[in-house]
Formats: C-alpha cells, sequence, structure tokens
C-alpha cells in the first residue's frame, strides 16, 4: 500500500515563500515519477512539476518554471517543492503523486498514488 502524505502548506503573502515536502512510503521507488500537481477552487488538477527518481531529470509547468523548484532527498523517500515568489494565482491545494513512468510528465492520467494533498494560500 503506497502512501504520499505532504506538509509545508500554508498561508503566505505574495513575493514570499513554502516549501511543500511529500513523503513516499510502502513499496519501493526505483524507477518511477513523482509529480506535483495543484487544484485552484472551481478549476481542474494541473500539472506543476515533476522530477525523475535518479533527480536527474526535471519537468516544470510553464507558470511555475523559474519561481519553483522540485528536488528529491538521498534517501529517496521525500520529495519537496520549493516555490519563491508567490503569486495569489498560486493559491490551490497540492497533490504530490507517483507515476511508474520513468520520464517525468505532466500526464494526469500516468499517475496511479495521490497524496490528499496540502493547501496553499497566497495573499495579495
Amino acid at each position: 500500500q503506497v502512501q504520499l502524505v505532504e506538509s509545508g502548506g500554508g498561508l503566505v503573502q505574495a513575493g514570499g515563500s513554502l516549501r511543500l515536502s511529500c513523503a513516499a512510503s510502502g513499496r519501493t521507488f526505483s524507477v518511477c515519477t513523482m509529480g506535483w500537481f495543484r487544484q485552484a477552487p472551481g478549476k481542474e488538477r494541473d500539472f506543476t512539476a515533476a522530477i525523475n527518481w535518479s533527480g536527474r531529470s526535471t519537468y516544470y509547468a510553464d507558470s511555475v518554471k523559474g519561481r519553483f523548484t522540485i528536488s528529491i532527498d538521498n534517501a529517496k523517500t521525500t520529495v519537496y517543492l520549493q516555490m519563491n515568489s508567490l503569486k495569489p494565482e498560486d493559491t490551490a491545494v497540492y497533490y504530490c503523486a507517483v507515476s511508474d513512468d520513468r520520464v517525468p510528465t505532466s500526464r494526469y492520467d500516468t499517475y496511479d498514488y495521490w497524496g490528499q494533498g496540502t493547501q496553499v494560500t497566497v495573499s495579495s
């Protein structure tokens, strides 16, 4: 049973920073991709960033490129999303997910496991 637990969300002013964490457990993660998606009220869940398990390959949505950084710890059990220069439009519930695709992907349907999400609110 795969478990993904997100943390690190909260309320921050525009221009501020937050770091989200996603702790993964329940299976041996070798060749796979970890991704972050976000869902604003009344909108679809959108791809944000992804990283392969080696940490050598990353992929970002255009809306966050240059502001967000995805990374993975040496133990390969926790994935982070460093979010800088936050904007009110970044307000959403942020979810982490695991895909068995070895290449970082934005394709929602390739992600089989999902966390419960963590709320990020950016005030103007």
